[in-house]
């Protein structure tokens, strides 16, 4: 068999409430009156604090509010994003007009030249269909 560690000298107990931002701190007797009271260790008394999870609570004052960080992070975000939108919507139009341009006045030229051969063969044919009517009412008459 393994032989068994020795308890520890200390067991850490939560003897206070933390306040979380935006909440009101609730005391609990109980809870406090539950825990037994293990007297430290007189070296662990003249150390400073090892952790940061054993430091007393800061004020609420100087506490980091976590919620509004991540706000205040999200709406930077948002706020370069929307500006980054802009810049991008600009120089894409910008681009895209000096691109179709060229493109757009070719196709609308070759556009312009067909129709323009598409009326001149239905005028055509036209005239010569009313040509040949009037030629056949003048041979009849």
């Amino acid at each position: 068999m393994t032989p068994e560690k020795p308890p520890p000298g200390t067991i850490p107990t939560l003897t206070e409430v933390v306040p979380w931002p935006g909440t009101q701190p609730q005391a609990t007797p109980a809870v406090a009156a539950a825990a037994p009271a293990v007297p430290a260790p007189p070296e662990a008394t003249s150390k400073p604090p090892a952790s940061p999870a054993s430091a007393p609570p800061m004020p609420s004052a100087q506490a980091p509010e976590i919620g509004a960080t991540s706000m205040t992070e999200a709406q930077l975000a948002q706020r370069v994003l929307a500006e980054l939108q802009k810049q991008v919507d600009l120089m894409l139009e910008v681009r895209l007009r000096e691109a179709l341009a060229p493109i757009l006045a070719r196709v609308g030229d070759a556009l312009v030249r067909d129709a323009r051969k598409e009326l001149t063969t239905a005028l055509r044919d036209v005239v010569a269909r009313a040509v040949a009517r009037e030629l056949d009412r003048g041979d009849k008459a």
